[in-house]
């Protein structure tokens, strides 16, 4: 990072260039905060170990399926239970590693808890007879701290000023309106929250939908189709997967936050156009996140406005996790590059993380958002969202734009930026290998083996800390990790408690991998 008359610029390669890119295309604006991205190569050692380490589940796997086959083996438990009257759910193959490794530690997905999850919250005890092909309460639960949920801003809540004006909105308006947005289940408190979303991000317009998965899996195949091309980064969520597929584009991956792999495709279907047909594109969308839920990267925003202003393409950004998580104002990651919201076509998000609540919107122009209430599979055929649920999103984000008259929105986002950088630089100075960006609210901590995946969840959960753990196939087979959450309602005493847990835990599991020096 240079410095010139107190600015910072970034370049393709982050780096000054006198206000030009190497590229020699326009720089960026001078208000760009530099890129902070943490991560570390494999240890090649722990590289081998793992990849043995899975070599010998599938071995042993294989072994245990021809013992059951030849009849040597009389225990079927973790084989799918026969019903009289009902074809298998699973194929044989299909499931080897459903049956011989997920379902190892299957007891550490899916955990139900009770009550709100909040800083803490309560987790219910499970046990099982067949391999967890069912389940029953023990009654016993324990109370841990909450690192797992996306409840970054603190307002998933059943006390407070946003509860209080759901109660009073649901006692007005009733549970739901049981009809599509087309079909007279669009009411007053809708055009609001639509109103309200689309000043919040800066834009001309924005439809709000039930649900954050079908708003990019509904909502993609009504903005392109057959004869357009989908740029899509390789890491992107499997609901920006599912909408590609099923809007009949063509598509194509490029490696995650390259601009240079990401230029060297844009400029190839300009050049060439059309397979077999050597035509233009119609459309050329280049579709991407703002922070990625797996990883904790935040998108190269900048480079890719300049890339699709360049190339003359479209940018589709999904802000699920970067809404309210980032940014000085809680706008998303446009706001932490400062950038021009309007300079992003399609602009999408959800409720469901840092606003407590539930369901997705997009936003954009007036003509582009007047074609999606006429056209989207999402407004014609889902029922609106409920009244409830509407009110809860006005207040919070009411709160978040300091209309409620109070400073509160504005500590609660300082908060959770305090609370990031603070967790992140303790467990990279206690030797853990942490991926991310500095300012990521996801933090993912890598534990590389899948029989460690199992063990750092249950000794978390006896010492007092829920996390969520996540291996193969949504992690690359070398990656597993726990992945942890910040939320703006963790106090520095709650995260000394977690840290403290994740030092001990880490080093009765040996994680403590980082070759880096602090």
């Amino acid at each position: 990072m240079q410095h010139q008359n107190g600015n910072t610029v970034l370049t393709k390669d982050g780096i000054k260039k006198n206000g030009h890119s190497s590229n020699g295309t326009k720089s960026l604006p001078e208000n760009q905060k530099v890129f902070q991205e943490n991560f570390e190569e494999t240890p090649i050692y722990i590289a081998v170990l793992t990849y043995l380490c899975y070599g010998i589940l599938v071995l042993v796997g294989h072994i245990r399926d021809f013992l059951r086959n030849t009849g040597l083996e009389n225990d079927k438990a973790c084989t799918e239970p026969r019903i009289t009257g009902f074809v298998p759910l699973f194929q044989s193959w299909e499931s080897f590693y459903t049956r011989h490794v997920y379902r190892r530690i299957r007891d550490c997905f899916n955990r139900p808890i009770c009550g709100v999850a909040g800083p803490t919250m309560d987790v219910l005890e499970r046990t099982t007879k067949d391999h967890w092909w069912t389940a029953e309460m023990t009654g016993r639960k324990h109370n841990v701290i909450n690192l797992g949920s996306y409840n970054y801003l603190g307002f998933s809540d059943c006390k407070g000023p946003c509860a209080d004006a759901v109660e009073k909105t649901t006692q007005s308006y009733g549970i739901g309106t049981c009809a599509s947005r087309q079909e007279l289940g669009y009411i007053d408190i809708h055009q609001k929250l639509d109103n309200l979303v689309a000043e919040y991000l800066g834009m001309e317009a924005a439809i709000t939908l039930p649900m954050g998965f079908a708003t990019n899996s509904m909502n993609m195949p009504s903005l392109v189709g057959k004869g357009s091309l989908i740029l899509s980064d390789e890491l992107n969520h499997a609901s920006l997967v599912l909408g590609s597929r099923l809007s009949g584009a063509s598509i194509k991956t490029f490696k995650h936050n390259d601009m240079a792999d990401l230029e060297k495709k844009l400029k190839a279907a300009v050049v060439d156009g059309q397979p077999r047909r050597s035509r233009a594109w119609k459309k050329i969308l280049i579709v991407v996140e703002g922070v990625y839920s797996m990883e904790g990267s935040v998108i190269r925003l900048p480079e890719v406005l300049q890339l699709k202003k360049k190339y003359k393409a479209y940018v589709y950004l999904d802000e699920a996790h970067s809404i309210g998580a980032i940014g000085s104002s809680g706008r998303g990651v446009v706001d932490y590059f400062g950038l021009d919201p309007k300079d992003v076509d399609v602009m999408m998000g959800t409720f469901t993380k840092s606003f407590g609540a539930a369901g997705g919107y997009i936003a954009g122009t007036k003509q582009l958002i007047n074609h999606l209430r006429l056209h989207s599979h999402a407004s014609i055929y889902s029922p609106t969202m409920c009244p409830g649920v509407c009110q809860q999103i006005l207040s919070s984000m009411s709160i978040m734009m300091g209309r409620d008259g109070t400073l509160e929105g504005k500590k609660r986002i300082e908060q959770l930026k305090w609370n990031t950088q603070y967790f992140r630089r303790e467990l990279i100075k206690k030797g853990f290998i942490i991926y991310g960006n500095d300012n990521s609210p996801v933090v993912p901590l890598l534990v590389f083996f899948p029989t460690k995946l199992g063990a750092i969840n249950r000794m978390c959960i006896e010492k007092g800390l829920g996390i969520c753990v996540v291996g193969f196939p949504a992690t690359p087979i070398i990656e597993s990790r726990a992945r942890l959450c910040l939320s703006a309602a963790h106090t520095k005493e709650t995260l000394d408690k977690a840290i403290a847990i994740l030092d001990e835990v880490g080093d009765e599991l040996m994680l403590k991998y980082s070759r880096k020096k602090v």
